[in-house]
């Protein structure tokens, strides 16, 4: 029998307002409680020092934008160290003038900052206007090494995409972590809003299944008016924690923050690898296609 390896995690779900000092002080205190209660692993949501800007494409916005590392990553460092954590924190990274990224950047209680994943797949879809902000992540798919667990981070939008999960958990990765910004349109919310959530909360669940790992989403909840006032973004929370068999062990409400921490078991990758051997039977001789954009031309 494999010898349990247990971790505790905390997720901290928040509903951002339009004070950043505000947004950043609530983001430590979830975080110090998350560790007051046992985590070890704690994880914050996307871009959670300020409104989700992407609504509307705004110059000034790039005002929020620092470099990594940077003050947050020092302070969050800092924070790390001081609770005995690992810290996942989605930052607005300013590379350089005119090039900027939907960072996610790691920061360990032993070596404060450990790296940075910028995020792949940016979306430009109503209401999320991505393409404005960021240039598309040049790092690749990545592994941290922390103390607590062989760790994958992504970010968002990365979340729908198979193949992010499996170049990352073909890393070794043991846990998947999405930082999350993701909601309803408020108008078609009765009409598509279940359906969309579903299909959000299965698709990371087919991630955790299909590479035998565990996967943590962390959203933001609370509703963020369009600057322009013409409607905005419900957030619908439900953040989770999902294990390698793909059960949900764990989620959050829809309509209210919330510190979750749970312990998890990460023995149960061996288990789940052993029964379910999908990294053995790949056809890696036959997957030469899927660097094509579509079919076969």
């Amino acid at each position: 029998m494999t010898k349990p390896r247990p971790l505790t995690v905390g997720l901290v779900q928040m509903a951002m307002g339009a004070d950043v000092g505000d947004n950043v002080a609530r983001a430590v205190a979830g975080v110090r409680d998350a560790a007051k209660r046992g985590a070890k692993l704690v994880v914050l949501p996307e871009l959670f020092r300020s409104r989700y800007f992407c609504q509307t494409e705004d110059a000034a916005q790039f005002g929020l934008a620092e470099a990594i590392p940077g003050p947050s990553t020092e302070a969050l460092g800092a924070l790390a160290a001081e609770l005995g954590i690992t810290l996942v924190a989605s930052l607005f990274e300013k590379r350089a003038a005119g090039i900027y990224h939907n960072t996610a950047a790691v920061l360990d209680a032993e070596r404060g900052y450990v790296g940075m994943y910028r995020k792949m797949h940016i979306p430009d879809d109503p209401r999320y206007y991505e393409k404005y902000y960021f240039t598309p992540g040049d790092l690749g798919f990545k592994v941290f090494h922390t103390k607590p667990v062989e760790l994958g981070v992504l970010v968002c939008w990365d979340q729908w995409y198979p193949e992010a999960a499996r170049l990352t958990a073909m890393q070794g990765a043991e846990m998947l972590v999405y930082p999350t910004a993701i909601g309803w349109h408020p108008e078609e919310k009765a009409k598509h809003g279940e359906s969309q959530h579903g299909a959000w909360e299965t698709v990371q669940r087919s991630h955790a299944v299909a590479n035998g790992c565990f996967v943590i989403a962390v959203n933001r909840t609370g509703f963020e008016p369009d600057p322009r006032g013409t409607g905005g973004i419900e957030f619908w929370g439900q953040s989770f924690v999902v294990g390698p068999d793909g059960r949900v062990i764990l989620r959050a409400p829809v309509d209210r923050e919330a510190v979750l921490v749970v312990e998890i078991d990460l023995a149960e990758i061996d288990a789940v690898r052993a029964g379910w051997p999908f990294f053995r039977d790949r056809r890696i001789d036959a997957y030469g296609e899927i660097t094509r954009r579509f079919g076969n031309d």
